[in-house]
C-alpha cells in the first residue's frame, strides 16, 4: 500500500450532496488505483450521506482515508448528536447474518435502509458524537470500512 492519504469534502445542507460525494468518492478512489473499492464505496456513501441530509439541518462533512491492511474508511460527520442504533454500539459478531434476517423480514419498505446496507456490506462500521469541545464541533461521525476482499463482492451493486 502507498503511504496513508486522507480526503474530506465539507457538504453543506443540500438535496445534491450524495452526489457531489459519489463524484468526488470516484474520483479519489480512481486516482489511488482503488478502483475495486468504487461501487460499494460508493453506495454505501451515498446511504450515509443521504441519512446525514434527512436527518439533520446543518452541513455534513465526508472523509475519506486509507487504513492498515490497504482497507478504505468512509466516515460523514453532521451535526444531529443522535446516533441511530444498531451504530451507537460495536457491531456484534454476526450483526451481517441479523441485517440480512432483517432486511429479508423488510422487503416492502421503500425507505429507512440505507444504514442496513452499510451493516450487510461493510466489513467493519461504528458511530460516536463528538462532544463540543473535540475540534470544536458536536454532532456524530458515523464510518464505514472495506477491506479488499469485501462482502459485497458477490452481490451486484448499481450505484
Amino acid at each position: 500500500m502507498e503511504n496513508p492519504w486522507s480526503y474530506s469534502l465539507r457538504l453543506p445542507h443540500d438535496p445534491r450532496a450524495a452526489a457531489i460525494a459519489r463524484i468526488t468518492l470516484r474520483a479519489v478512489l480512481a486516482r489511488h488505483g482503488m478502483g475495486g473499492f468504487t461501487d460499494p464505496a460508493t453506495l454505501l456513501t451515498s446511504e450515509m450521506v443521504t441519512n446525514a441530509y434527512r436527518h439533520t439541518t446543518g452541513p455534513a462533512e465526508m472523509r475519506i482515508r486509507t487504513v492498515e491492511e490497504g482497507r478504505l474508511r468512509i466516515s460523514v460527520w453532521d451535526t444531529n448528536p443522535d446516533i441511530p442504533p444498531p451504530f451507537d454500539k460495536p457491531p456484534a459478531l454476526f450483526d451481517r447474518s441479523s441485517a440480512l434476517a432483517e432486511a429479508a423480514a423488510n422487503t416492502e419498505a421503500t425507505y429507512g435502509r440505507g444504514l442496513l446496507i452499510v451493516r450487510i456490506c461493510a466489513d467493519n462500521w461504528g458511530g460516536y458524537a463528538l462532544a463540543d469541545e473535540l475540534f470544536g464541533r458536536s454532532g456524530k461521525l458515523l464510518w464505514f470500512e472495506l477491506a479488499p476482499q469485501h462482502p459485497c463482492d458477490a452481490f451486484e451493486i448499481a450505484a
